[in-house]
């Protein structure tokens, strides 16, 4: 029985040793589990606009690195078009990013601040970002003041018993025509097709009169700057002096800019403002003919001088003690003077000097101003009176990735435009079902109340992104950029587009037409395959040697509507986080700038050019129509409905 004893033992010996072993890798495992687990990075909250501007202090200018979002870094041959530039501090920009008393829900305007931050530090900004920025702190400080006025005031059940608006029309009081100056006062500035005309008769007492379009400006600027400057002289008694119009500009930065004078004694044939020339035609052609008939003979001289005046002064639209009607009217490219319903003048928008900056008219010299009235103003609307506003309101996003973000480029007085969006292609099933987001891109305004009614549209409606600077057409590549960025890094999507507010854009056709298209590498829209810079210092296009060296363009898309795919957006928002990539100021050549660095690095791109993006109108079975007003968007919205066929309202 021993040896069966001394079995039994070794077996329990073998049995107790085995149960130890077994407990001890099972420690090792449990413990190398919790190592790995603890090493393992944790996902990053991400942070909301709210959490930025209220648990941050300003970001140092000069820190490197940028922890308010972060992308992988891609795996390509880094982009060599230009050295990176430094970063560097910008009068203003810390007022705008200091904490704020807003709360979360009302922060949510304003997500993409924290990601532009490094963007606008730096060295190479668009030339016109200092201003902007140093402007918009002002404006943001002055929107916040009154958000707050208006929250006590309802916090206390008192009412203002005096509102300021934004009215369709204004006139100007008697006691104002008579005394001169500043006739009309332009609450929200003005959009296309607002207009101004003025009833008076030129008295002579100066030889000439002035109509001035003044900017807004704030408390700190010494003057407002003159949008346009209108100075008519008329002719003088002995008929030898030759009337004419000459219009120009005037800021503080840079005073008076290159006058433009009518009759030009030149040709304007080639030089066209929303299609109508500079001078009237037939001011034009008299003086020519004059000039091509000026007699030889000295002795002829003084009767030829009188003779050639009396003719121009024949077809001059203002004569002394003659009453007029003239019209200043907004085109879509600059500003066009009709008198006596004969279109006179036509004057280019210069760089910062834009319709919705106008803030008043002025009339000074030798007129006798009987009526001065303006219509077409911009006008907000009640939100709290819209019936079925609901249908509206941005969806709620559910999905963790859009199918497409359309980012639309609009400026803050630009009410009606946005709401004939979101009562038309806005209300296509793919955007109320989530599947596509569409947001509204604005810079803030120097007019307090513009940016105020702006507010509380972005409030009531949740589709309005805020950008932090004063909305300049020089710095709308900006908004490009703001737009990849909320298309990957807010609102993750598979496809990004940009749009116009004036164009109408058949989601449905768009998302039917992506389907077959490549989804990376991809630019989709009415392609340029071959352009150059335009060098003439007169064109609203002009680019310097300095600002672009080349011959030539590489390939882009028309503004009013293009695609890119996730791929493309990511490379610009990563290209511009590094300062890797160029910033050029007019928007669509620059993505197509952007775009040849992609392909550059490595990457397959698929230009696929479609003539349906109309860039210039609209035609039968359109994709995108361009320059559609209020108007011609709902007229387009109702016939699809209707015929379900893309026709035009023309």
């Amino acid at each position: 029985m021993k040896p069966l004893r001394s079995t039994f033992g070794l077996f329990k010996m073998k049995k107790w040793y085995g149960g130890v072993l077994i407990l001890v890798l099972a420690i090792v495992m449990v413990f190398s589990y919790s190592l790995r687990e603890t090493q393992r990075p944790q996902p990053k909250k991400k942070q909301s606009a709210y959490d930025f501007f209220n648990n941050h202090p300003p970001i140092d200018s000069h820190r490197k690195g940028n922890d308010s979002f972060k992308l992988p870094k891609v795996e390509a041959k880094k982009p060599s078009l230009i050295q990176k530039p430094k970063l560097i501090n910008v009068e203003g920009l810390d007022k705008l990013y200091a904490p704020r008393n807003v709360s979360e829900q009302e922060s949510n305007v304003l997500l993409l601040w924290p990601h532009l931050h490094l963007l606008l530090s730096r060295s190479d900004a668009l030339p016109e970002t200092g201003q902007g920025i140093k402007e918009a702190a002002i404006a943001w400080k002055e929107l916040l003041a009154l958000i707050e006025e208006e929250k006590t005031i309802k916090l206390s059940n008192n009412i203002r018993l005096k509102e300021k608006n934004c009215p369709f029309s204004v006139s100007s009081p008697d006691n104002a025509l008579f005394s001169g100056g500043n006739i009309l006062e332009l609450p929200c500035g003005l959009v296309e097709d607002s207009s101004i005309t003025l009833i008076g008769t030129p008295n002579g007492s100066y030889r000439s009169f002035e109509i001035d379009l003044v900017g807004s400006n704030f408390s700190e600027e010494p003057k407002p700057p003159i949008v346009l400057h209108y100075n008519v002289s008329v002719a003088g008694d002995n008929m030898t002096e030759e009337p004419f119009i000459a219009q120009n500009t005037w800021t503080n930065e840079l005073g008076w800019g290159k006058e433009e004078k009518c009759p030009s004694h030149v040709s304007s044939n080639n030089l066209k403002v929303d299609g109508l020339g500079l001078c009237n035609e037939q001011l034009v052609r008299s003086t020519m003919e004059e000039n091509q008939n000026v007699s030889v003979s000295s002795g002829d001289a003084s009767t030829n001088a009188s003779q050639e005046s009396s003719h121009a002064s024949a077809n001059f639209p203002f004569v002394e003690g003659n009453p007029f009607t003239a019209t200043l009217w907004v085109g879509l490219e600059g500003f066009h003077m009709t008198v006596n319903g004969r279109h006179e003048t036509s004057f280019a928008y210069r760089e910062k000097l834009e319709p919705w900056s106008v803030s008043g008219v002025k009339v000074v010299g030798g007129l006798d101003l009987l009526s001065a009235f303006a219509k077409g103003l911009p006008v907000p609307e009640d939100h709290d009176l819209i019936v079925n506003s609901k249908i509206l309101k941005a969806p709620v996003i559910t999905r963790k990735r859009l199918v497409m973000l359309v980012g639309v480029f609009s400026t803050g007085n630009n009410f009606e435009r946005r709401m004939a969006l979101r009562r038309s292609w806005m209300q296509f099933e793919a955007v109320r079902s989530g599947d596509v987001a569409v947001r509204f891109f604005i810079g803030l305004n120097k007019n307090l109340q513009v940016n105020f009614e702006l507010w509380k549209e972005a409030q009531a409606y949740g589709d309005i992104q805020f950008m932090p600077f004063v909305d300049y057409y020089s710095l709308i590549s900006l908004k490009t950029i703001a737009i990849c960025i909320m298309g990957t890094k807010i609102l993750p999507a598979k496809y990004v587009m940009k749009t116009d507010d004036d164009a109408f854009v058949r989601i449905d056709e768009v998302l039917s037409s992506l389907k077959e298209k490549p989804s990376n590498g991809l630019l989709y829209g009415l392609i340029e395959f071959d352009s150059s810079p335009h060098r003439e210092k007169d064109s609203k296009w002009y680019i310097s040697d300095e600002e672009w060296p080349h011959s030539s363009y590489p390939p882009w898309a028309h503004g009013p509507g293009y695609i890119i795919s996730r791929d493309v957006a990511k490379f610009i928002v990563q290209g511009h986080k590094e300062r890797e990539l160029k910033l050029f100021k007019l928007e669509d050549v620059a993505m197509g700038i952007w775009i040849e660095e992609f392909k550059r690095s490595g990457r397959e791109v698929h230009y696929i050019t479609d003539d349906r993006f109309y860039n210039a109108g609209c035609e039968s079975n359109y994709v995108l129509a361009h320059y559609q007003g209020p108007r011609m968007v709902l007229c387009l919205w109702e016939k699809l409905q209707k015929e379900h066929q893309a026709h035009c309202c023309e």
